[in-house]
């Protein structure tokens, strides 16, 4: 009988260090949504949305948990940002980062770490130019609900919310950055399956056949 586990669907890296279980899905689930709060103290300030380390730890997460591991962990890093914990850009939180210039982002990474962990669990993460591809294609997810949402706060305040002012305002500043955490990340991905391949083969080495 196999164990209780939040993960579903085909193994990722993180199955192939630890064993499937309840525990151990509540332990990676809490450590992602704990990396992201990290991340998110990386900021380069700039207005109405900061640039932040965010994106690269969310891509991470689902790429190393899987779609149903990694939204969840993204989705509980959200809920305790909302109830108070100090732990968006800037050491922020409260509903009114939601409801801000941010919040359909925060709400998009659920959604990119569930995307970039699907399309890990579909091995696209065991090659570098395929992983880069996941991550670039992760990284784009937070801009569906982002720009929408960051128009919708624009127009609120009385500031410009036509698609160039918002594009402008929440999406071009954010490419060469986009560009390189898919970079970064598709480097550390592949660099942690070499180092948990060779770590199998010096098992195996010496076991019967």
């Amino acid at each position: 009988m196999s164990s209780p586990s939040l993960a579903i669907g085909r193994p990722t890296i993180a199955d192939s260090v630890f064993s499937r279980s309840l525990v151990t899905d509540i332990v990676l689930v809490t450590a992602g949504a704990a990396l992201t709060a990290i991340a998110a103290q990386v900021v380069i300030p700039l207005q109405p949305v900061p640039i932040t380390g965010q994106t690269l730890a969310v891509l991470l997460v689902g790429v190393s948990l899987g779609a149903m591991r990694g939204a969840i962990s993204l989705s509980l890093y959200a809920v305790l940002g909302i109830v108070g914990l100090p732990i968006f850009s800037e050491a922020s939180s409260g509903w009114n980062v939601i409801v801000g210039p941010s919040g359909g982002y925060i709400i998009g990474f659920i959604f990119a770490a569930a995307l970039a962990g699907w399309l890990a669990q579909r091995e696209w993460d065991r090659k570098v130019l395929w992983s880069f591809l996941a991550f670039l294609a992760a990284s784009a997810v937070p801009f569906v609900f982002g720009l929408p949402w960051l128009a919708v706060f624009l127009g609120s305040v009385g500031a410009p919310n036509d698609l160039q002012s918002v594009l402008i305002a929440g999406f071009y500043p954010f490419i060469p950055g986009g560009i390189i955490k898919a970079i970064l990340g598709a480097a550390i991905i592949s660099a942690a399956w070499l180092v948990v391949r060779s770590n199998h083969k010096r098992k195996n080495v010496g076991k019967p056949s």
